[in-house]
């Protein structure tokens, strides 16, 4: 999941949109599972956080059923794409989808999208555990933005984009494919929107910033993972804590060792469903844990960690060394 080049105007947050191929992959060898759907409202006005669209998702399922899982593109354009949330329309445009790439991808991958219908039938509970996340935000961190969140079908890919300006936009299909990151995926909807609306938060020179060293990356998104974390109960990425239980040393020895490098590809954007990788995650999550847990103020330390600019100086002032024992 190294650095891409960025969409005009666009932020891609939390580079967990680089997973996309490699779960879209996964996805396809698994199973249609049936679901039954929710009759719930399918948009949250919570007066304490954003606006937490899931609608265009029942949408596409409805023309999904009524086609026998064979959508053509001029279906998909004149009942789904045309008719879909402003979420949507950011993230069909961002991404150069299509009706036609949809219905392509639907062709060469039905598994995806079949598969894909039991978390179909979880997003009104995922809805309302992200919304009380969100508000908890908002009262940990008064000046968050609030743009909205939005979970979309798309052709496979990305999993995620967004901005402070247009919200973050969740591409379900390609999560839902992603079970070996956390194979609770109620849990792992939530964290990983969590995760993203994080970024949305962070300062734009790194969230956006195009020849970040290992430690800049890792420093952005270990920092969405502890607040993510203390958000929700854990980090998003759960498969990392059994991978690295009794390597700490170790692992961050070798991390201190490439941290000034601009090649990314050992520690992070390389996770693959075969091989679970991205440990710069949890070095990341491990430095930002140390700064909370020395500071005096955690209030102020919580904005610290959102605001982070220059992850040398955070490391620095964090007190975090290879190996070092934290709190759980």
């Amino acid at each position: 999941m190294g650095r891409r080049p960025e969409i005009a105007g666009r932020r891609r947050i939390g580079r967990a949109a680089a997973l996309g191929a490699a779960l879209a992959l996964a996805a396809t060898a698994c199973a249609a599972a049936p679901a039954l759907r929710a009759s719930a409202p399918t948009a949250s006005p919570a007066p304490d956080g954003p606006v937490i669209e899931i609608d265009d998702v029942r949408r596409f399922y409805d023309l999904y059923d009524a086609t026998g899982g064979r959508p053509s593109a001029e279906q998909l354009q004149r009942d789904y794409l045309d008719r879909g949330s402003e979420g949507l329309g950011v993230f069909i445009r961002a991404r150069n989808t299509t009706a036609e790439r949809i219905a392509e991808a639907i062709a060469t991958r039905p598994a995806l999208y079949a598969d894909a219908r039991r978390c179909e039938a979880m997003l009104p509970r995922v809805r309302l555990r992200a919304a009380a996340a969100l508000a908890e935000l908002r009262r940990l961190y008064p000046e968050a933005r609030l743009p909205p969140v939005t979970l979309v079908i798309g052709r496979g890919r990305p999993m995620a984009i967004g901005s402070p300006a247009t919200g973050v936009q969740i591409g379900l299909e390609v999560l839902c494919g992603a079970d070996f990151i956390n194979p609770n995926i109620e849990d792992l909807f939530v964290r990983v929107i969590a995760h993203e609306y994080v970024h949305v938060q962070q300062v734009p020179a790194l969230v956006d910033g195009q020849d970040l060293t290992v430690l800049e990356a890792s420093v952005m998104e270990g920092a969405a993972e502890f607040v993510t974390e203390r958000l929700t109960g854990d980090i998003g990425y759960a498969y990392l804590r059994p991978l690295v239980a009794g390597r700490e040393l170790e692992i961050e020895t070798a991390f201190v060792a490439d941290m000034d490098k601009k090649d990314l590809s050992d520690w992070l954007f390389n996770t693959t469903p075969e091989r679970p990788g991205d440990l710069g995650y949890w070095v990341g999550y491990r430095i930002a844990k140390a700064y909370y847990q020395n500071a005096a103020d955690k209030d102020r330390a919580l904005r610290d960690i959102l605001q982070v600019s220059d992850a040398r100086a955070f490391l620095a002032a964090s007190g975090w060394r290879p190996g070092i024992t934290l709190d759980r």
